[in-house]
């Protein structure tokens, strides 16, 4: 601005008001300026302009891992949501590593972004409490117990029951859970409570054999699990994991076994990611309305960026079972 300047004969400042657009600049200095402007390749800095108003209009997303289908689609259309309010999304991932979620909830390496939305994993919900000034909106189950949080949550009890009592609905009476990880107030920990409440109301027992917990929730954890569920207990006539991408390993494991899907064993997974479609057989599913969360977490944000005094507020997801081949 200020080459301009010196090149126009003029101050920064009426540089400024023609870039910006001031309307009381007189025909032949805006033309003059202009005139500098283009000759010397001026631009303005989006983000240093942005900075001056104290916004960048940059939300940043955290979440496990883009790798995962789930946060894929999430992020795909949180882009999307974001684009049409004129924002952008910068996407960080966790890889659920405590130490760097410590660093995301800190404020770093997103501390440009003027609104965080999160989905933590293993940060204890204390911690995430005590968090930076950025406004931030959680994501799941994880930040139920964080006083003061905006959120968006998913009942993955509710989730986990309407799983298992769709298939004891189908006849199926060894139902095991694929899936577990003790992490207090995960969603894993919420569909295994889900699925012992869907057996319980189904009048059946729990077997602390038929629920296999994983190091991770990969494809090739479920297909472990399988191996390690089979052989333990080979009459299992049911499967429910606790997100799609253990199930297809659920259901790979289960063909190398020689297992049919469904007539020998029926298989459920959560999310209803776009692959679950184009498993051999079509999985079924309880879908999450993903679009909800990313519209949600974004209305919240950006409410909690024009309003800072606003109470807490929290929003629910909706779900529902999707019922496909495998069941």
């Amino acid at each position: 601005m200020r080459d301009v300047a010196r090149a126009a004969g003029v101050s920064p400042k009426t540089v400024s008001n023609v870039v910006n657009e001031y309307v009381h600049v007189r025909p032949e200095m805006r033309a003059l300026v202009q005139h500098h402007v283009e000759a010397l390749g001026y631009r303005p800095h989006a983000v240093g302009r942005q900075l001056r108003h104290g916004r960048t209009g940059a939300i940043a997303l955290a979440v496990p891992g883009v790798d995962m289908p789930y946060f894929a689609d999430l992020a795909a259309l949180l882009v999307r949501a974001a684009r049409d309010r004129g924002l952008t999304v910068v996407v960080e991932q966790t890889d659920g590593d405590v130490e760097r979620e410590r660093e995301v909830a800190a404020g770093s390496p997103v501390r440009f972004a003027d609104a965080l939305i999160f989905s933590p994993l293993t940060m204890p919900p204390s911690e995430l409490a005590a968090r930076h000034d950025t406004p931030m909106v959680l994501l799941g189950e994880h930040g139920a117990a964080v006083a003061g949080a905006d959120r968006v949550a998913i009942d993955s009890v509710a989730i986990g029951a309407l799983a298992t009592a769709h298939l004891a609905a189908t006849g199926r009476r060894r139902i095991a859970m694929v899936g577990h990880k003790e992490l207090p107030k995960s969603a894993m920990e919420q569909r295994v409570l889900g699925y012992t409440r869907g057996l319980d109301e189904a009048g059946l027992p729990v077997d602390a054999a038929l629920i296999r917990t994983v190091p991770g929730w990969d494809r090739r954890h479920g297909a472990d699990a399988t191996d390690a569920l089979l052989a333990q207990r080979p009459d299992v006539d049911a499967v429910f994991a606790a997100n799609d991408v253990l199930a297809i390993g659920v259901l790979r494991a289960l063909h190398r076994h020689g297992r049919r899907v469904p007539d020998d064993v029926a298989v459920v997974g959560v999310d209803d990611v776009p692959e679950s479609r184009f498993t051999t057989p079509a999985l079924t599913t309880v879908a999450i309305d993903r679009a909800f969360v990313a519209e949600a977490a974004l209305e919240l944000a950006t409410s909690r960026l024009a309003e800072p005094d606003l109470p807490p507020r929290s929003r629910t997801a909706p779900h529902r079972l999707v019922v496909r081949e495998s069941t």
